[in-house]
């Protein structure tokens, strides 16, 4: 992670910071809090440490990732050469922004269905950006949510174009059995009662009902229970999932809600970085 950070620095940065060395001396000193604007969860503390490390900027963290914050708050205190912590700056604040964004985000979801479901998890998908999806996900635990996979390694998951391919889901989770190790869980994208009956009959861990309206959902979990198969099955909703309906989709009985919204769509918490006079 440190390769990475440092590379986008250095891409901000470009050749020089033409405006603070236009300005500062070389070896002047400056001390700096990073403050929210708004209240939230923060999330980038851990990305901080490592920026501050790698350049030098000695630092105090006061509120790490997961914790509770206020507008005003001080997250951390800078101290070290001018240039350097003015050209860490915009990149250190726009990662911990957008992470603290979406822990935030994160945590009021998992807030409002733990209200009518308390051991539903609320998580992610992989509609993440590339190059900070590992940010992102991290966020999302920040928040209080599940990161699901981080990659396509994590678990097996075989949805509809793969299917499309192999042309029948027993085969093609038999198949996946056969290659992945046992630690492996076999996650089935379905569509209709009859795959999601046939998904947990042949050996599927994990079934997402996918794009299915609540009603349809409570139909699948009658008919698995009927079949004495709800017991050794997870079962996941995804698929146009929002603040707005999402006490619907928890009050099917569903262990499991992802949903992208956590992470493509949610806005940036307000910090930023003040020198200290």
């Amino acid at each position: 992670m440190k390769n990475a950070l440092r590379q986008m620095i250095n891409e901000d940065i470009g050749f020089e910071d033409i405006t603070t060395n236009a300005l500062i001396d070389p070896e002047f000193r400056v001390n700096a809090d990073i403050i929210t604007r708004e209240d939230g969860i923060v999330s980038g503390a851990d990305v901080a440490r490592v920026i501050c490390d790698d350049f030098g900027i000695n630092y105090s963290i006061y509120k790490f990732d997961g914790d509770s914050i206020s507008s005003g708050d001080v997250l951390i205190s800078l101290e070290g050469n001018a240039r350097v912590i003015m050209g860490i700056e915009r990149t250190l604040l726009n990662l911990m922004m957008r992470m603290a964004g979406i822990a935030t985000l994160t945590s009021k979801m998992v807030k409002k269905v733990r209200e009518v479901n308390k051991n539903i998890i609320v998580a992610s998908t992989r509609k993440t950006t590339p190059g900070i999806q590992f940010l992102e996900k991290s966020a999302v635990k920040s928040g209080g949510g599940d990161p699901h996979r981080f990659r396509l390694d994590d678990c097996v998951m075989i949805k509809d174009n793969h299917r499309m391919m192999v042309g029948d889901m027993e085969v093609a989770i038999k198949r996946a059995r056969s290659h992945v190790s046992f630690t492996k869980k076999i996650e089935v994208e379905v569509e209709s009662i009859e795959d999601a009956i046939l998904a947990s009959r042949v050996g599927a861990d994990i079934i997402m009902l996918d794009n299915m309206l609540p009603l349809e959902i409570k139909d699948v979990l009658k008919e698995l229970d009927n079949n004495c198969l709800r017991e050794n099955i997870i079962v996941e909703a995804s698929g146009g999932i929002n603040p707005d309906n999402i006490i619907d989709y928890a009050l099917t009985g569903v262990d499991v809600i992802s949903m992208g919204f956590i992470t493509h769509s949610a806005p940036t918490l307000d910090l930023s970085l003040e020198i200290i006079p």
